[in-house]
């Protein structure tokens, strides 16, 4: 199965980037190629399901390694930055919906209650992003990749910590 997005390796997490076209997922993995993380997948998306229950993405090997830069064209990742910022395929841990901010709009600014997407019949952990002018969508996505891998060491999610510490608090737990 294929699938339009972005993927990319941030810190050892594979986290697939969602989104319509023109929100700033290939623009978000170039900034994250820069501070030290692999592209693995612009524009398409080659989807597997692997042998340990996961699902695992590459890219089709006509565009592998390269990167599509509104305003700027095509650039080939390896040539300007290394072989060390490209991988060939990840396992997908994460998936980060990119969508442009409204005004009004209602986003989960808690993280409570986790969502999830079906990818090739592997659920995979999913967060909805706002691409806000001015926010810098690398800076979350790494915030988000350090959280998940926080969490798969038997991390606590911070926002039921304070949940239940405000609960204690409020006489309620």
């Amino acid at each position: 199965m294929t699938i339009h997005g972005t993927l990319v390796d941030v810190g050892g997490v594979g986290i697939l980037l969602l989104g319509p076209s023109g929100v700033g997922k290939s623009e978000c993995a170039l900034e994250l190629i820069i501070r030290g993380h692999r592209l693995v997948a612009d524009d398409v998306v080659e989807l597997e399901a692997n042998a340990v229950g996961g699902v695992s993405g590459a890219s089709p090997a006509n565009i592998r390694h390269h990167l599509a830069i509104r305003g700027l064209g095509i650039v080939y990742v390896p040539d300007l930055y290394g072989c060390a910022r490209v991988a060939e395929r990840v396992t997908i841990d994460l998936v980060c919906c990119i969508h442009p901010w409204e005004s009004g709009a209602e986003y989960d600014r808690v993280g409570l209650d986790p969502n999830w997407q079906e990818l090739e019949g592997v659920q995979v952990r999913q967060l909805t992003l706002s691409a806000r002018p001015g926010a810098s969508m690398a800076t979350i996505v790494e915030v988000a990749a350090l959280e998940h891998r926080r969490l798969a060491r038997g991390g606590e999610s911070a926002a039921l910590r304070l949940d239940t510490r405000l609960r204690r608090a409020m006489g309620a737990a």
